[in-house]
């Protein structure tokens, strides 16, 4: 098994890649494989709607967008961590996550997200539920912890003293864990749940 992580994070060894290490941590004992991108630092814009993606199964700007689709799509879960800006997820991420899920057309069911927000001191819970609707639109079961997965800190290598976050994070990567063995029985035994036919109900005529 494989989980993607996507670090959010301008800075490689700030207090978002500090979370997601504890992660990766957990995911090595749980025999699970891990792989971290980190679009946090890079200049990547944002989608422009121009549909290229419908025709050519990837994104018009050839970026680590289009270098990330296939790693994806071969994981069975991806992990999503930003540094809260203005109790919002980093515009930059944000920029990666909307053409990622826009191009990248296989079908995500049942693989299984995470999100993690890191901050000072506020803006945690908005961003935590903006990254997770990245998920629910795309048919994929958000694993969770036993409180909202935010972790603590403002210079980098602060979050190593929070220790409720912390902790809180390594329960996430268990239960992500477990749940994406339990899916992968679950397909083996019964495959994946039979869908409607998507109809798009337009509110202009």
């Amino acid at each position: 098994m494989k989980v993607l992580l996507i670090n959010g994070s301008p800075k490689a060894h700030g207090n978002t890649a500090l979370a997601l290490d504890e992660m990766v941590s957990v995911f090595a004992g749980e025999g699970i494989e891990t792989e971290i991108l980190q679009p946090g630092k890079e200049a990547i814009r944002g989608c422009i709607a121009c549909g290229s993606c419908k025709k050519t199964g990837k994104c018009v700007f050839d970026d680590l967008v289009n270098i990330a689709a296939p790693k994806f799509e071969e994981a069975d879960g991806l992990v999503l961590a930003t540094p809260v800006y203005y109790a919002s997820a980093n515009g930059t991420l944000i920029s990666f996550l909307d053409r990622l899920f826009q191009s990248a057309g296989f079908d995500k069911t049942m693989k299984v997200g995470a999100s993690i927000a890191v901050a000072r001191r506020g803006g945690c819970s908005a961003t935590f539920d903006e990254l997770n609707k990245y998920f629910t639109i795309s048919g994929m079961p958000v694993a969770s912890s036993h409180y909202w997965n935010s972790v603590h800190g403002g210079a980098p290598g602060q979050a190593a003293q929070d220790t409720e976050g912390l902790i809180t994070v390594r329960n996430l990567a268990r239960n992500m864990a477990f749940l994406m063995k339990s899916i992968a029985l679950g397909k083996e035994n019964f495959g994946l749940p039979e869908l409607e036919a998507k109809v798009n109900t337009n509110f202009i005529r």
